[in-house]
């Protein structure tokens, strides 16, 4: 899911070598706002006795070699997740610190991010995860050349919505790129849609183990929903042949053969790479719209809420300590700055003066403003949820797009998942 290039490892240890005496071993997730973490530890080692060693993972896999680490001796110290089901198995197995009364007692730390970021990196209602990079809400985002060219403006209820694909259909552009062949996009729209029809709390019942949820009134409404988009025509015709990875649904969005893009906060950083003229002049974002009679708050946030360091409980002593000054320095000033130098929006509180230096600070105070604003930011389902479940889901509801699952027989092949 993230656009940025992978990035050579810059003199770190594999995951699985031999860890030395006296000192951390922190995996991070290797990407292009890798440098920043790099810098965390080079000013950590410089006054730190226990001193922190980075190994930058391959983003592709990481979930995997971090799931097959736990456990062993092998294990990372600190580590990159995404909170939630990413790590509710090694919290259930006592794995994880549970941070809640480090934050407590650390009024700085404890007032240091947004709320609903914070409360991302909750298990079992405590905190095992404290943000160390930028926010990555799902955003509707709209090609401006091709709603000024239809004489159109963006939605701001489902009716709008509804009435622009029939606009668009008109003027033979697609309404929505989707990119059909990469499952996980097209669980943004159920996720909204669940948001907005039942609330926040439906996914958090099932979230927190109750599979009986997935029967809730409000679920068959939103494979009902997505039944009705499909039968009018929002995607088009050809969306299963269309990938995310390979730039393919960006590439019609920029190219105006499609009007918008329901996408994380980092469509912007791609079409900046790929579409270096349409990302400056002519993408545009707003929201996704309330439904009518819909029991969810129009401005509740889904997707990534951030990224986490959590810290291993085999840690004691003066090495546990050592950890967990390591992971409040992403609460420092300079952390969040080199964040926003870096092209990302950070997750601390009070930061909208920064977001000025940003390389797009309109996007990105729209973003700040987003979350900062948000009752409840639902983690994306796929991190959410244990693995053992959120593969067959992402199946299942991409049977859904393609019809190949009727409403009912989706929410009884949700129910079915242990």
């Amino acid at each position: 899911m993230l656009a940025a290039s992978v990035l050579t490892a810059c003199g770190s240890g594999g995951p699985g070598e031999e860890k030395a005496g006296g000192t951390l071993e922190v995996w991070v997730y290797q990407d292009a706002s890798t440098k920043v973490q790099r810098e965390a530890v080079e000013r950590f080692n410089k006054t730190s006795d226990v001193k922190a060693k980075l190994v930058e993972v391959p983003g592709e896999g990481y979930q995997d070699k971090m799931r097959s680490a736990m456990g062993t001796p092998n294990a990372p110290d600190v580590f990159f997740n995404w909170g939630g089901g990413s790590i509710s198995n090694f919290v259930e197995k006592d794995m994880l610190v549970d941070l809640t009364p480090e934050i407590q007692k650390d009024e700085k730390l404890k007032d240091a991010f947004l709320p609903s970021i914070l409360n991302a990196g909750k298990v079992n209602d405590k905190i095992y995860g404290v943000p160390m990079r930028g926010m990555q809400p799902v955003v509707l985002f709209y090609n401006k050349d091709v709603f000024e060219k239809a004489g159109a403006q963006p939605p701001e209820s489902w009716d709008d919505l509804l009435d622009l694909v029939d606009t668009f259909k008109k003027e033979g552009v697609t309404p929505f790129a989707l990119a059909g062949t990469d499952a996980w996009t097209e669980l943004m729209w159920v996720e909204y849609l669940l948001d907005r029809i039942g609330g926040a709390e439906v996914f958090q019942r099932i979230q927190d183990g109750d599979s009986s949820a997935w029967g809730d009134p409000a679920v068959l409404k939103t494979a009902e929903t997505i039944r009705d988009l499909v039968d009018r025509g929002a995607f088009g015709k050809n969306y299963a042949s269309v990938n995310y990875t390979a730039d393919g649904a960006s590439t019609l969005f920029a190219k105006g053969k499609a009007a918008m893009h329901l996408m994380g906060s980092w469509e912007y950083s791609n079409q900046q790479a790929n579409q270096k003229e349409f990302a400056e002049k002519g993408l545009g974002w707003t929201t996704f719209p309330a439904l009518p009679d819909g029991e969810g708050d129009p401005k509740n946030v889904v997707g990534n809420p951030t990224n986490f360091w959590s810290v291993s409980s085999k840690l004691k002593g003066a090495e546990r300590e050592a950890a967990l000054e390591f992971v409040k320095t992403a609460a420092e000033d300079w952390y969040a700055e080199a964040l926003v130098d870096n092209g990302d929006v950070p997750t601390t509180s009070g930061s909208e003066d920064m977001l000025a230096g940003h390389p797009a600070p309109d996007y990105a105070l729209f973003q700040y403003d987003l979350v900062r604003d948000a009752p409840n930011f639902t983690l994306s389902w796929d991190q959410a949820l244990p693995a053992q479940q959120a593969s067959p889901m992402l199946t299942n509801i991409q049977k859904l797009f393609n019809k190949q699952l009727s409403p009912e027989e989706f929410v009884d092949a949700m129910k079915a998942l242990k």
